[in-house]
Formats: structure tokens, sequence, C-alpha cells
């Protein structure tokens, strides 16, 4: 038979599914529970002491995710994929997720240090195949900051920054430039062609023909699909 501090998390858990933590009031997770109110300050400390371990019970299951992502012989390729992962996990707990990386009060959910752990081994494995540019500290930190951030956006503002291009182009750019991946994009070249032509035109230094700017711009342009695509 589950205990009544097993009931109070179970309870909690089940109200972020629907509902952020703010909107969660401590009598409804006792109806929920089937406990009185004081139990939970018997607990836990207060609503808040609750809310950590809530958010340490999350990391729990973020970390199991992160443990299962597969070892490949492209290190980079598993930074993608965990960075993925780590979007995926979000967006399937957007409430949950809120509380484990945007905490309030003093304490904290310790598990955070463990998920950079593991995103330190990642790196490390990195930069022992010689494809890191930067400490694996420093690396790590920043892949992080930048995952949580997509996430924390991609939640807040889903019609502004909820595009998943949004998130991969965001992972491209930061584990590209701490690796020495960076895909560049071929039409920047032809970009920085066009512009000086346009700036010659309007100045009159270095006029080009219409044909020569015309022939530019048609290089911007993206890559219509095959059509076997």
């Amino acid at each position: 038979m589950s205990t009544a501090r097993e009931r109070i998390l179970e309870a909690t858990a089940e109200l972020l599914a629907t509902k952020d933590a703010l909107a969660i009031s401590t009598r409804a997770i006792c109806d929920r529970a089937g406990v009185g109110m004081p139990e939970i300050y018997r607990q836990f400390g207060d609503k808040q002491g609750l809310l950590t371990a809530v958010a340490d019970i999350g990391f729990e299951r973020f970390l199991a995710n992160k443990r299962r992502n597969p070892f490949t012989d492209d290190p980079v390729a598993d930074l993608r994929t965990a960075w993925d992962a780590h979007v995926a996990f979000a967006l399937r707990n957007p409430h949950l997720y809120r509380l484990m990386f945007t905490p309030t009060g003093d304490a904290k959910p310790q598990a955070i240090k463990e998920a950079q752990a593991l995103l330190l081994s990642a790196v490390e494995r990195c930069r022992d195949a010689g494809r890191l540019r930067t400490t694996p500290e420093l690396a790590g930190q920043s892949i992080l900051s930048a995952n949580v951030g997509v996430c924390l956006m991609a939640l807040s503002f889903p019609e502004l920054f909820g595009g998943l291009d949004i998130s991969q182009s965001v992972r491209d750019a930061v584990i590209g430039k701490v690796t020495g991946d960076e895909r560049e994009d071929a039409r920047i070249g032809t970009a920085t062609v066009l512009a000086q032509a346009l700036v010659g035109t309007l100045t009159g230094t270095a006029p080009a023909n219409g044909a020569d700017i015309d022939r530019l711009a048609r290089a911007l342009q993206p890559s219509a699909p095959s059509p076997d695509a």
C-alpha cells in the first residue's frame, strides 16, 4: 500500500500533466491524494518543498531517457541526438519541464548536476575524438544552456518559437561551434557579392548590369525539391 508521501507526489505529478505548478493548489493536491492539509507540511515542509521533490522525480525520468540515448561511432551526431531527445521530453511534459528548469525559492533540484555530468561525458567523447574546439566544461554549459533556452521559448511562445526547425537551427549552430562542425551556407558568399553589386549600382561607383543582379538574386533562392523527393 502506498504511503501518504507517495500519494502526494503522485497526485502532484498527475495534476502537473494538465496545468502549471503555480496553478495547482495544495487543496487540490490533498483532495486527489486523499490526505489532510497538514500532511504536506509534515512530509515536505511546505508546498515549495513538495514541488522540489516532484522536480527531482521529473529529473529521474529525464535522466533515465538520457541514459538510453544510443552511442555511435560519431560522438557529434550523438550530441545532436541527445539534444533532440531533450526537446522531445520538454514537449511531452511542458509543466513538469518548467518546474524542473525554472525552480523558485532556495531549494533547487540537485539532479541538474547529474544532467550536466552526463552531457560533460558526451562532450568528452568529442574531445577524445579530436572534435572539440573548447574545454569540455564550457562546451557542456553552452549546449545545455541553449538546449534549455530553446525548450522554454517553445513552451512559453509556441506560436513564435515552437517549430522544430528553430530547435535544429540552434542545435547545429551551438554544437557546430564547439566541435568545429559548422555547416556553412554556400549562399553567404553570393549574398555578399550581390550586396556589393547593389551598393555599387546605387552609388554609381561600380554599377552592375541588371542581368548580373538577377543572376545573383536567383542563386539565393532555396533549391526546389527534386521530382523524386
